[in-house]
């Protein structure tokens, strides 16, 4: 079924404000939050609607990129449809309060909002990498194995943290809650201070016998080979969100992500700048005066090249298409050669003098009306009107 509208979800303007868009979101988060609606399954897809609603439209970025391009603008960026109301709770803490559901739906469903969301187990921290690429991967996209260093699920007690055959307690320090409160009074009335329970550490269960390999923990240092697909045109500075590849929490808590940062190599023949490429091309006097048909290097092979008779050292000529592809859309950049004229260092005698004849004429010096092709603007500038 096809996605509503964002700002139709929410029943905003295309021109509301940041505050309008988080006030709309609080108000179908209080109708349709599941505590409110429980067993029904409209009301909590219309729950998450509302969330990826409010997550796209409450970031600038994600909110230009959604208005230029609709839903199809998201791909390729972090965002993700929710499937467990669990992750809505942990994502938008500033919206109810708390990582759990806390906040102003405590005060309307109570503290066992609070506890049922509680997670028993701890999710596992997210990684980073970086990988260098070549234009030419960047260019027609590439799968590349990373061996990744990380926390493993512990066989021998597959992850539980207890030795094989036992099992788990309820922490008798918080009764299963993760949180120790403290009531306090004063003139001024009541106070509870809620803290993290430092026997089972929050997660309101603790071993009873620590398994010997991974000593209660559930995981292990190891070692991970895993694909990764890196689409065409990519970019330095993009990145790859692995879901599930970070590492494992402790006792079987849910793993993290692996974060994959797209770094460029530099390339011995090609800069490049956005999509474009930028070759510098040496050719020989005659070919210059003369005209060639060359064979220049592309990201995707060799192509040919026509050189026109006259052609000036610094002239910039356009390949159509033969640059990167557009990340996620369609159409490519293009490649920009840069003629330079190769001027020989050493000459025989009998080469000077044949330069010598040449220079006599009226032909090879430069005219009145002739201008260098060294001008004060830049390389780039000079790019962008060629282009244009």
């Amino acid at each position: 079924m096809a996605k509503r509208d964002f700002y139709q979800v929410l029943g905003l303007e295309r021109s509301a404000s940041g505050e309008e868009i988080k006030k709309a979101y609080r108000k179908m988060a209080l109708q349709f939050h599941p505590d409110r609606n429980p067993g029904n399954k409209e009301a909590e897809e219309k729950f998450k609607e509302a969330a990826e609603a409010y997550e796209v439209l409450s970031d600038p970025n994600k909110r230009a990129r959604y208005d230029q391009y609709g839903h199809e603008g998201m791909r390729g960026t972090d965002f993700r449809p929710f499937t467990d109301v669990n992750d809505i709770f942990s994502t938008f803490g500033d919206i109810f309060g708390g990582g759990f559901g806390g906040g102003i739906f405590d005060e309307m469903f109570g503290t066992q909002t609070r506890q049922r969301r509680k997670s028993s187990t701890t999710p596992g921290s997210d990684l980073k990498i970086r990988l260098r690429l070549t234009l030419e991967e960047m260019a027609t996209g590439v799968e590349k194995k990373l061996k990744v260093k990380k926390w493993r699920p512990c066989e021998s007690c597959r992850g539980t943290g207890a030795r094989s055959g036992q099992s788990t307690i309820t922490c008798p320090a918080c009764n299963g809650t993760g949180e120790i409160r403290q009531v306090s009074r004063s003139v001024f009335g009541q106070f509870v201070n809620i803290a993290t329970c430092q026997n089972c550490e929050g997660e309101g269960k603790v071993v009873k016998e620590p398994c010997t390999t991974c000593q209660g923990d559930g995981r292990i240092q190891g070692e991970s080979t895993i694909k990764v697909n890196i689409p065409a045109g990519v970019s330095e500075g993009n990145y790859i969100p692995l879901r599930g590849e970070g590492n494992s929490g402790r006792r079987g808590g849910p793993p993290g992500d692996l974060i994959v940062v797209i770094e460029e190599e530099p390339h011995p023949l090609f800069t490049r700048e956005g999509n474009n490429i930028i070759l510098d091309l040496l050719v020989s006097f005659p070919e210059a005066t003369l005209g060639a048909d060359i064979e220049v290097p592309t990201l995707t092979g060799r192509a040919r090249l026509k050189i026109e008779p006259g052609t000036q050292s610094g002239t910039i000529l356009r390949m159509r298409d033969k640059g990167l592809p557009q990340l996620n859309s369609f159409g490519k950049g293009d490649q920009f050669v840069r003629v330079n004229v190769w001027i020989p260092k050493t000459l025989t005698s009998q080469e000077r003098q044949l330069v010598k004849q040449m220079a006599a004429s009226e032909h090879i010096n430069p005219g009145d009306g002739d201008t260098s092709a060294h001008s004060d603007k830049s390389f780039f500038t000079r790019v962008r009107k060629a282009s244009s």
